[in-house]
């Protein structure tokens, strides 16, 4: 009595969608759009110039935010509502560069210069 042997193996266009379904994850877990939604915040920046637009200041986060309809002077402090990328308020941006640079602690970024150690 002969038996037929038969291979069980997946056809190519299984293995395609597994492939391209994988790679869908991975690139939604790794440029995850969520970091990129804006976020508003609410924060206290000092005034720097004055324009016809409003009172010019500058967020922690280095944007540069106009409060329209600002009756203070340079160097007052005002609240100031505006958008920024969700990646500067929830740490990924931090996350991402330890990651890049795992031997770069907080000391050396704060080293500037050359020269020599005696």
């Amino acid at each position: 009595m002969l038996t037929k042997q038969t291979d069980k193996r997946l056809s190519r266009r299984t293995l395609m969608a597994l492939l391209i379904t994988g790679m869908a994850v991975t690139i939604i877990f790794t440029i995850t759009p969520w970091n990129i939604i804006p976020t508003q915040v609410t924060e206290e920046v000092t005034v720097l110039a004055i324009t016809e637009n409003g009172c010019v200041g500058e967020s922690q986060y280095g944007v540069s935010v106009v409060v329209p309809e600002c009756n203070a002077q340079v160097g007052d402090t005002v609240s100031a509502i505006f958008y920024v990328p969700s990646m500067e308020t929830n740490g990924y941006l931090e996350e991402l560069d330890k990651r890049q640079n795992p031997m770069v602690d907080a000391w050396d970024r704060d080293v500037s210069g050359a020269g020599f150690s005696p």
